[in-house]
């Protein structure tokens, strides 16, 4: 097999790190040179991973997860305007001219066949636009581009046909259109500065790409069929995180109460009342409960009576493997190990892909949803559903089985070989023309 170099753009959102770190691990595996552009904080776990490492210097540090360092705290946003708002200025376009300056640096010093770039970092894309290097996009979640026929990312919609859902959808999808157009000139600045031709909105920049991987199920999200042809569904990456703890059960192997896990996300999201809830809603169930609260969370702010166990992390996919139900915030990496298991979940959605997340689990028939203020009592009824009514159980092991088929059959490794292998022989293709 050749060996090829590979160039990632990376940012810390939590859920979005362990399978593009996934993605990163196989291609070193299986010989490749890989090289991760991220935030500071990412250093000790892309090492680990047998990858060299460069941090952000046109954009501020982050030296750890904090909620201190949190470039966006999409958790203060106001409407969900300001949350687009929040995106576009605070990833999408207003950090593109400094991205695409670290990107170019990092291609004359380690070079690249491939540039392997996070969704929402479109100055990594112009970069590997304007040096002629072939650019493949990961999205290490459900779809979330605006696309006919599907409803628009953001509320947390289900599908609804007739005039009426097709009013409701262009209303919210021309919102997001109009909200990250307004910054179209400052993208085009940036593309000038790179010494490409303007385009008509930021969004534009995806059609210039040379794939884009959407790494979940197609099963689970809205329109995998009606994709571009440019987008690939690949399955999703479902190892837990390298930096979980081991886990060892706090009760004796003879307790049969069903096991609930309760996973919200590793990143700040004000979570805390949230959790506070839940527990108090399961510490009066006939029930076990293991509650990881992240690395950004202390568990001294979270007293539970016996049958809770808090914890900072476990490994998920140990866990679920004798759990009865999931609580979590409906992050796309903790719903997929929990489908992949066949546990049923009950999702309180906080914000960025979650509630479409939480759309599709309803939809599915694979759970239930809540606001993340339910009360006790509502978080006790939506579990005691989940546990007595087995029809969640049987649905979440029909899709279950889907989602591993897909993860297993995972080609985002050969899809990136065959890109840098094309973009190698286009190169030498081009030199030996010179030549002559």
């Amino acid at each position: 097999m050749t060996m090829h170099s590979f160039l990632f753009t990376h940012w810390e959102g939590g859920g979005n790190t362990p399978p593009v770190f996934a993605v990163v691990r196989r291609l070193v595996a299986r010989g490749h040179r890989v090289h991760v552009l991220s935030d500071l904080c990412h250093r000790a776990e892309v090492e680990a991973l047998g990858a060299s490492f460069g941090a952000w210097t046109g954009v501020p540090a982050r030296p750890d997860k904090s909620a201190q360092y949190d470039p966006m705290r999409d958790y203060e946003a106001k409407s969900p305007v300001d949350l687009l708002g929040r995106l576009r200025d605070k990833m999408f376009v207003g950090p593109a001219a400094a991205i695409a300056r670290d990107v170019l640096d990092a291609l004359d010093r380690v070079g690249a066949d491939a540039i392997v770039a996070s969704e929402m970092q479109l100055g990594a894309m112009a970069a590997a636009e304007s040096a002629h290097v072939p650019c493949v996009v990961l999205s290490p979640n459900i779809y979330l581009l605006p696309r006919p026929g599907v409803p628009p990312f953001g509320p947390g919609f289900q599908p609804m046909g007739g005039p009426l859902g097709a009013l409701r959808d262009w209303i919210v999808r021309t919102t997001m259109i109009r909200t990250f157009g307004k910054g179209t000139a400052q993208y085009n600045a940036t593309r000038h500065e790179l010494g490409l031709p303007p385009v008509s909105h930021p969004f534009d920049q995806f059609e210039r790409v040379t794939r884009h991987l959407v790494m979940t199920s197609p099963a689970f999200d809205f329109g995998a069929d009606a994709s571009p042809s440019r987008v690939v569904y690949t399955g999703p990456m479902l190892d837990d995180p390298d930096w979980a703890e081991p886990w060892q059960s706090p009760w004796p192997a003879t307790d049969t109460r069903p096991l609930v896990l309760v996973g919200f996300s590793t990143t700040f999201q004000n979570q805390v009342d949230a959790l506070r809830r839940v527990i108090a809603a399961l510490g009066t169930m006939p029930v076990r409960a293991v509650v990881t609260i992240g690395p950004g969370l202390g568990a001294a702010s979270f007293p539970a009576p016996s049958n809770v166990h808090v914890c900072a992390s476990a490994p998920h996919s140990e866990i679920l493997r004798h759990a009865s139900a999931t609580i979590t915030h409906a992050g796309h990496g903790t719903v997929m190990r929990a489908l992949a298991a066949g546990v049923p979940l009950v999702c309180m959605p906080m914000g960025r892909d979650q509630n479409d997340n939480a759309a599709r689990v309803v939809a599915r028939g694979v759970g239930l949803r809540l606001k993340p203020t339910a009360d006790v009592a509502a978080i006790q009824a939506a579990v005691r559903t989940l546990l007595d009514s087995p029809k969640f159980r049987a649905n979440a092991q029909a899709l279950g089985r889907r989602i591993v088929d897909d993860a297993r059959r995972s080609p985002v490794a050969s899809i990136l070989e065959e890109i840098a292998s094309s973009h190698v022989g286009d190169a030498a293709g081009a030199a030996l023309r010179h030549a002559r």
